[in-house]
């Protein structure tokens, strides 16, 4: 897991956990990635709470958000 995303979510409840921890796993799975060292895990959690905290619940559409967010850099 990513240092990034582990930090943000120590703090939240075990629901806002749980669909962020789905959208990230569905995004690296999405992506390829999987080296949990991969630099680009951090990039993928970044992406993953903004998504999150923009009010969206669906983890999927986070996950699809995400990376559009990713593709736009």
């Amino acid at each position: 897991m990513s240092s990034y995303l582990h930090l943000q979510i120590r703090e939240m409840k075990p629901k806002e956990i749980s669909r962020i921890m789905t959208a990230y796993r569905q995004t690296l799975q999405t992506l390829c990635v999987k080296d949990g060292d991969d630099p680009l895990t951090d990039m993928i959690a970044k992406a993953i709470i903004k998504v999150a905290q923009a009010g969206i619940d669906d983890p999927a559409e986070i996950s699809a958000q995400a990376i559009k967010e990713l593709e736009v850099r």
